[in-house]
């Protein structure tokens, strides 16, 4: 019997979410799964407000803020207000900061490579161009989710 595009994504969801939560433990840091995807998104964007992060990540602004809170206590995040919007928070990573999430960032990329390690070129090609077509359809959905970028 064939699978359901539905069955295979919550396959593939369910792999990810495995290895994000175990992935992402560096040193002394026990960082869970969201606030990887704070630290990749902070490290990505150029000094991004604490709003431009929720919104990536379609969070609400208030269990981001207790996120960013925490990572803040772990010394991995530092916050500063905005020079010409003293509303506005910069998100900023902090030495360690960048050290753990590079750290993550390898690890992931390290995991990645060793599963397309067992696919050839091609497969691996497929496989990319299909994520992306899936990606870039599902910004097209207004069923859908909030864009990550």
């Amino acid at each position: 019997m064939e699978e359901s595009p539905r069955e295979l994504l919550q396959v593939t969801a369910r792999r990810f979410g495995l290895l994000n939560k175990n992935c992402c433990s560096v040193g002394t840091n026990e960082i869970s799964m969201i606030q990887s995807h704070i630290l990749y998104e902070i490290d990505r964007q150029h000094e991004p407000s604490m709003q431009q992060i929720a919104d990536s990540l379609g969070m609400d602004i208030t269990t981001f803020s207790r996120q960013v809170q925490t990572l803040i206590k772990k010394n991995l995040v530092k916050k500063t207000t905005h020079p010409e919007d003293r509303r506005v928070y910069i998100l900023h990573l902090t030495t360690e900061g960048k050290f753990v999430a590079t750290t993550i960032d390898e690890n992931m990329n390290s995991y990645l490579n060793e599963v397309f390690s067992f696919m050839n070129e091609f497969e691996r090609e497929t496989v990319l161009r299909s994520i992306k077509l899936l990606n870039e359809s599902m910004l097209k959905s207004d069923k859908c989710c909030t864009p990550m970028g």
